[in-house]
């Protein structure tokens, strides 16, 4: 039975959460946010909010990830999920968090890992790869926001 794997990482980011989370939402800003692993961004349906779907590939320790994602939004304004349509079983939750006239967000991903030894040594290494992965990710949220707000 494999084990679930998750990573996440959190920080505030300078803008109201309103904007913060609009950003998010529009999936051709979102690959803006992405770093290096993550490459190949394609939205595939819609632009904004629920009912997109993603697409895009990621390097990891094992080879490349082809990922194919549906976004929802259970908590519109609030909390947006992108859901790998295929079988890694990767949620990646995005969450925003008004904070005075900043946004905390945070960046949860849960994936189905592999088993045995393999597993074992994922679930040590993937956590902490991603989190400076989501972290850089944050930066480059936070980057655009202060330009957007600078611009204004």
């Amino acid at each position: 039975m494999a084990k679930h794997v998750v990573a996440s990482a959190e920080r505030t980011i300078d803008a109201p959460a309103d904007d913060v989370y609009r950003y998010l939402a529009d999936m051709r800003l979102h690959a803006r946010f992405l770093p290096p692993p993550f490459y190949d961004f394609q939205v595939e349906e819609g632009g904004v909010g629920a009912g997109n779907v993603v697409s895009f590939k990621i390097k990891s320790a094992g080879g490349v990830r082809e990922l194919r994602m549906e976004v929802t939004e259970p908590e519109p304004g609030r909390t947006l999920v992108q859901t790998d349509i295929g079988n890694s079983g990767l949620v990646r939750t995005f969450t925003v968090t008004p904070h005075g006239e900043q946004a905390l967000v945070n960046i949860t991903s849960r994936f189905d890992g592999e088993t045995g030894i393999a597993g074992f040594v994922e679930g040590l290494v993937a956590p902490r790869r991603l989190h400076r992965i989501y972290l850089q990710e944050l930066a480059r949220l936070n980057a655009y926001a202060r330009k957007q707000r600078d611009a204004s």
